[in-house]
């Protein structure tokens, strides 16, 4: 476990050093829309309907794209 948390250090030094950035995710346009409208709890449904993803899961990405996009 150990040396997996460093190799994830080490590989975000690298990532960071000549500014590499991880890619986005694709994410379903009506997610994106109900964000902007500020309605997080109907991004959420949006982004389960689209993915078939669970709610945690849909709840953290939704989260991860509200903090990338400046919309918390």
């Amino acid at each position: 476990m150990r040396r997996l948390a460093a190799v994830d250090r080490k590989l975000d030094l690298i990532m960071a050093h000549p500014g590499i950035r991880e890619p986005e995710p694709d994410v379903p346009g009506p997610v994106l829309q109900e964000l902007l409208a500020v309605r997080k709890i109907q991004a959420i449904k949006e982004y389960r309907e689209a993915t078939g993803a669970g709610l945690k899961e849909a709840k953290d990405a939704v989260e991860l794209l509200a903090t990338q996009r400046g919309m918390e």
